[in-house]
Parts: C-alpha cells; sequence; structure tokens
C-alpha cells in the first residue's frame, strides 16, 4: 500500500500546471584564462540560484554549469549571457545542451579507440553545425598524428603532441568553425555527465 507523504508528491509531480525541471549543461566560452575576463565560480553559483535556477554546480575553473531547468538550450543561453554580463561585469558566450545531449556526446566517442590520454582529446561544443566548407579547412589543418571528426554540433580532436603548437587546435578554439565554440577535455566532458546524473 502506498504511503501518504508518496502519494502527495506524486500528486504534486503531476498536478495540472507543475514543472519538471531538467538538466543542463551550461559551458561559457573563454573565461579564466589570464587576468581579464575572470568569473567566480562561487559568484556565478550564486547569481544562478538568485536567477531560479536548480541545484547549481560548477566544475573547474573553466565555466562548467550543471543545473536544472525547465528554459530550452537556446533560450538559456542568451539569459545567462545577459545574467553574467549584468551581474558579474563579463561579457561571455555561452553553448548549452540537455543532459540527454551530452550523454549522446560521450556515447558516440569517435576518437576512444585512439585517443590514449582524456586530457589530449578535446569536444568543441557548436552553437549550431558549421558550415562544411569550414569544416573542410579546419580538418586539413590536422597533422599526421592528429584526428579530427565533426558529428552535428560536436568536433571531437585527439592532440597526441598536445595543443600547444597545433594549427588544428588554434582554429577550433578561436573562430575557424564559423560559429559560437567552447571545448572541453574528454576527463572535463565525462565529470559533467556525472554531474548531470548525479
Amino acid at each position: 500500500m502506498a504511503r501518504r507523504s508518496d502519494l502527495l508528491a506524486h500528486a504534486l509531480s503531476t498536478a495540472p500546471g507543475s514543472v519538471r525541471r531538467v538538466r543542463r549543461i551550461v559551458l561559457l566560452r573563454g573565461i579564466n584564462l589570464g587576468s581579464s575576463r575572470r568569473v567566480s565560480m562561487p559568484e556565478l553559483r550564486a547569481a544562478l540560484a538568485d536567477a531560479g535556477y536548480d541545484d547549481v554546480r560548477t566544475y573547474v575553473q573553466s565555466g562548467n554549469v550543471v543545473l536544472g531547468t525547465d528554459e530550452a538550450p537556446a533560450k538559456l543561453e542568451r539569459r545567462i549571457e545577459a545574467l553574467i554580463a549584468d551581474e558579474l561585469g563579463v561579457e561571455v558566450q555561452v553553448v548549452a545542451r540537455t543532459r540527454d545531449e551530452l550523454a549522446e556526446v560521450v556515447a558516440r566517442d569517435p576518437l576512444g579507440e585512439i585517443a590514449e590520454n582524456p586530457k589530449r582529446y578535446q569536444v568543441t561544443f557548436c552553437s549550431a553545425e558549421p558550415d562544411p566548407e569550414k569544416v573542410e579547412r579546419v580538418a586539413e589543418l590536422a597533422k599526421d598524428d592528429e584526428r579530427f571528426e565533426l558529428i552535428g554540433r560536436e568536433a571531437y580532436a585527439w592532440h597526441p603532441e598536445g595543443v600547444a603548437r597545433s594549427k588544428l587546435w588554434a582554429k577550433l578554439a578561436g573562430d575557424g568553425l564559423g560559429v559560437v565554440t567552447t571545448s572541453r577535455n574528454w576527463t572535463t566532458v565525462t565529470k559533467l555527465l556525472e554531474l548531470a546524473d548525479d
């Protein structure tokens, strides 16, 4: 026999007008890389919580956020860009994904068989699918031991010698794909999925 508390919780979750908030992953582009564009993670968490987002969590200092909201990713991107500018005084571009979209990114793992070091295996998240001609020009910059593959709105890249001297990485980290992008290594990508599932 169901307990009264269980029945009440179910009734509240299915009541007319109730909203089941889902996990979203929010990635800030190009922050905390030097003395400019500094964003404090505690301040960011507080600003997002004050704006009404649920269970806000951050991971490391590069602008990785997991939160609960019913907002679609595109709307979420615009709102958080405005919030950071207004509350923290920093102009920053944002790329967002749903939990299920991030799970698909991890499940694909097209370079997993050759990418031995997760710190040198990068996923570049795009705001929209890049133009094929731009993708081809970027792919041509890969050195013999590098690998690059674009699937939908994510570019996977393996840099076995690191990114410091990689022309491929320079384009991925810049504006080579012609859309808003931000990259994370495989360790960060999988950790964000863990946080979204926690």
